[in-house]
């Protein structure tokens, strides 16, 4: 129910930021189309795309059209939005949920490494990480890459959309959240062995190492868990702005290309589709923490 609601607000709001947009779509299209400004094609466009409407009318005969897979006729390629949609989103689902794998595959051995020794190698390159990827743009980073490796050494093809780009693509994703990860999963591992039960599990006979994995883990993988609802809203900005830097034929791309033209079916689409993918990861996320929680047990 609160889902709901909270999509019903999302979509009200994005309607009325959409609408009020400066520059008219009508206006854009003419000169785009080389048509003639007479006032009789801009009334015929106009009604034709619903824009003669009020504005609550023409938001809940959206709204209507939208819950029913009716997400209105894109401006500027004249297709309906949700066949365009459908085209694009599993490559950039594909994208985003790649490279949030791969950064929490990739974040439990170097967090488990620098909790267990503090201060050594592990534990400086996670922290180093951490901090440079906030300071990095995805976008700068991705051109460096481009130009390392697609220029200076040709061990890939920029732009081609081959599977060398779309590998590079879930890496960089991956690399802004590794960090964060291992630093929250090393920090919670850290915590734990100040506990009375690790304490025991050590005059058990076990290892240090042993101990930490045995008893430590699944609290420090909850709580990393609890940073993959945040992380997932910085994953669709970077793979939105690879999309565009690579080229790669993804909702983003599609959404960059649409702004220019105010093409409002493709805006409210590509808001509404963010707004489920954060309401599917929070909730996915809260069921695989109430499954770790040995309390639920």
């Amino acid at each position: 129910m609160r889902a709901a609601a909270s999509l019903l607000a999302v979509s009200a709001l994005a309607f009325l930021v959409v609408a009020l947009m400066p520059a008219d779509p009508v206006e854009i299209a003419i000169r785009a189309w080389n048509l003639p400004a007479n006032p009789a094609t801009v009334s015929a466009m106009r009604a034709e795309w619903g824009l003669d409407q009020p504005l609550a009318q023409r938001y809940f005969n959206w709204l209507a059209g939208f819950v029913t897979g009716d997400w209105g006729r894109s401006f500027r390629t004249g297709e309906p939005v949700f066949d365009e949609f459908m085209k694009r989103l599993p490559l950039s689902l594909t994208l985003g949920i790649s490279g949030l794998v791969l950064a929490g595959v990739l974040a439990v051995p170097l967090g488990f490494a620098a909790a267990l020794r503090p201060r050594g190698i592990a534990d400086r390159f996670s922290r180093g990480l951490a901090i440079s990827v906030q300071a990095v743009p995805a976008f700068w980073l991705g051109l460096l890459l481009i130009w390392v490796l697609g220029v200076k050494f040709q061990l890939i093809r920029p732009f081609s959309g081959g599977p060398s780009i779309y590998a590079l693509a879930i890496v960089l994703i991956a690399l802004h959240s590794i960090g964060l990860f291992a630093r929250i999963y090393r920090r919670d591992m850290l915590e734990q062995t100040g506990q009375p039960y690790f304490r025991t599990a050590i005059a058990k006979g076990l290892t240090r190492r042993q101990a930490m994995w045995h008893h430590c883990h699944c609290s420090a993988l909850y709580a990393m868990l609890s940073a993959v609802r945040s992380e997932a809203g910085w994953a669709i900005g970077t793979t939105a702005t690879l999309e565009v830097l690579f080229g790669l034929p993804g909702v983003s791309q599609f959404l960059v290309q649409s702004i220019s033209a105010r093409d409002y079916s493709a805006l409210l689409a590509y808001i509404m589709t963010v707004a489920v993918w954060m309401l599917t990861m929070n909730a996915a996320m809260e069921l695989t923490m109430r499954r770790l929680d040995p309390r639920s047990a």
